[in-house]
């Protein structure tokens, strides 16, 4: 047996026959970053869905549950693909000339878009994940959910969080391990106590399997605790793209202000570079440096011209607002309904659309909005052509999970811990708040000793529960899918609380736009998860009467 011990602290254990089997699908059976191959498309998704929902490394996961799962048909489904002779890593270097070629030939960025690459990045904090997820185009992310998994293992004696090289080297070090072990420490010695509450105050029902309600129990477990967890947690990610997308998520990540997220840059494009090397070579090279600079460079001249301005954090409890929108919307979007029905011009649209009595504005909106069955049935573009800025206020774990939406923007503050803790009224229900507190005191007290002389490590510290600020900026058709989507039963209770206070907001600006969001849904449940668990537990049902 070999025990590799990876950078990250995480030991795994593959024998020497699993190396080999693990070299023909992996770049690196040692690395905590490496890239798949050999594998169809479907088989990575897959891969990746599970690895999701696993406290198992990928490689593990591909070993145990695809590889040497005889029920997997994973043998069928890659045979074919072993019996092309070549491995991926020969076949990409005999091609990369050709590659840079057509590079040269028609000096098309583009061109690096053909070409894709599965990137695993192990054993890395929860705020790398958060910088390396900002690249919302061309990239499609995964992480270890704190919904599904429990964050509370040890390595070496030691719980899993990232131990900063910066704090590592200043007289901040041991005050810091102090402060994540405490928090740790509170999260681990609670998920027995707060499980079997949940039990009593939750009994299973006739109609829900034991698979269903372990589930359900596990997963309001982890909603109501994950707030205690430190950015400094290890998790594991993956992350999907082209070649164009991660080449410039790579020199972003070369300029981050972070030491942890410029050696990931680098390990990252060491693996990219061996599916993937054409697309990948500028990120560091002479341009990619030069696009280095220029981030670094915009960044302190933004920030030194901010600081005249700035003002002290003060606490704040409000969840969403709307700070912006547009007042003539109902014009917009007439006008982008109109335009491609008619042969003038968009100003002869616009001015069709000003024109209308309001009966005949509610007749062609709901028109637009049609009679929808369920929340994948949305309005068309016309609803992108006008839009709405929200300022919120949430906690960190509720970030992770909004931040995972693409068609929007997006801008966050640094974390801190001057908004508050979003204490959640079940752990002070059943006598907790004081142990939590006083577990996320040293935490508190770490972060604003070190806030003013490394504000970006400083984050390191602060849990996920304390609040932050940010913005959204989306268009109306968005809109309409964060809000029924977010605002579903299974979700985690804080984001549903955005969802509808977003609702809320739009249907008191905008009524007539807003009327078609049929499946906002603004109640309360126990056991958020357990009706999610039966569908599946029909699902399974279902598969298993297929196989028979």
């Amino acid at each position: 047996m070999h025990r590799l011990i990876s950078s990250g602290g995480q030991v795994e254990t593959f024998s020497q026959k699993e190396q080999e089997i693990l070299s023909q699908f992996c770049t690196s059976t040692t690395s905590d970053v490496f890239c798949l191959m050999n594998l169809p498309e479907a088989v990575k998704g897959a891969l990746f869905s599970r690895y999701s929902r696993s406290s198992k490394s990928l490689r593990r996961v591909l070993l145990d549950e695809f590889i040497q799962n005889p029920e997997s048909g994973f043998d069928a489904i890659v045979g074919e693909m072993k019996s092309r002779g070549e491995s991926q890593i020969v076949a990409t270097r005999k091609a990369e000339e050709f590659y840079d070629r057509v590079l040269v030939g028609y000096g098309d960025d583009s061109v690096a878009e053909l070409g894709g690459a599965h990137l695993a990045a192990e054993n890395i904090s929860m705020l790398a994940v958060k910088f390396m997820q900002d690249s919302r185009i061309g990239i499609s992310p995964l992480e270890k959910s704190t919904r599904y998994v429990y964050f509370d293992q040890k390595e070496g004696g030691k719980y899993r969080c990232l131990r900063e090289e910066r704090i590592m080297a200043s007289r901040f070090a041991d005050e810091y391990v102090r402060a994540c072990d405490a928090l740790f420490g509170a999260y681990a010695s609670l998920i027995p106590k707060l499980a079997k509450i949940e039990e009593e105050k939750n009994p299973r029902a006739t109609d829900a399997s034991e698979r269903a309600y372990a589930a359900a129990i596990r997963a309001k477990v982890c909603d109501l605790l994950r707030g205690i967890l430190p950015a400094s947690a290890l998790t594991n990610a993956g992350f999907f793209g082209n070649g164009r997308a991660f080449e410039y998520l790579l020199a972003k990540m070369y300029a981050s202000p972070l030491a942890e997220t410029r050696a990931l840059a680098a390990s990252s494009q060491q693996e990219l570079a061996k599916v993937i090397p054409s697309f990948v070579k500028r990120a560091n090279d002479k341009y990619g440096k030069e696009m280095q600079e220029y981030f670094k460079a915009t960044r302190a001249s933004v920030l030194s011209l901010a600081a005249k301005h700035a003002t002290e954090a003060q606490q704040d409890s409000s969840h969403a607002t709307l700070v912006d929108f547009d007042a003539d919307a109902e014009e917009k979007v007439i006008a982008a309904i109109m335009f491609p029905l008619l042969r003038c011009d968009y100003a002869g649209a616009q001015s069709i659309a000003r024109r209308m009595q309001p009966s005949e504005r509610e007749a062609i909106i709901k028109a637009y909005i049609g009679s929808r069955a369920n929340r994948r049935q949305k309005p068309g573009r016309a609803f992108e052509s006008t839009f709405y800025t929200f300022c919120v206020t949430g906690n960190f774990g509720m970030y992770r999970d909004l931040h995972r939406h693409r068609i929007l923007t997006q801008e966050r503050q640094l974390l801190t811990t001057r908004h508050g803790f979003d204490m959640p009224q079940e752990l002070v229900d059943a006598g907790f708040g004081k142990q939590v507190e006083e577990a996320l005191a040293p935490a508190d007290a770490l972060f604003r000793a070190m806030e003013k002389e490394m504000p970006h490590e400083a984050q390191y510290v602060v849990p996920l529960g304390y609040r932050m600020r940010w913005y959204m900026k989306m268009n109306l058709r968005e809109a309409y899918h964060f809000c029924e989507l977010r605002s579903m039963r299974q979700g985690h209770p804080d984001y549903r609380k955005v969802a509808q206070d977003m609702h809320a907001l739009l249907q008191k600006t905008h009524p007539l736009l807003a009327s078609g969001m049929k499946f906002v849904d603004n109640e309360s449940y126990a056991l958020e998860r357990l009706e999610a668990e039966k569908k599946i537990d029909k699902k399974l049902a279902q598969l298993g009467q297929r196989k028979n």
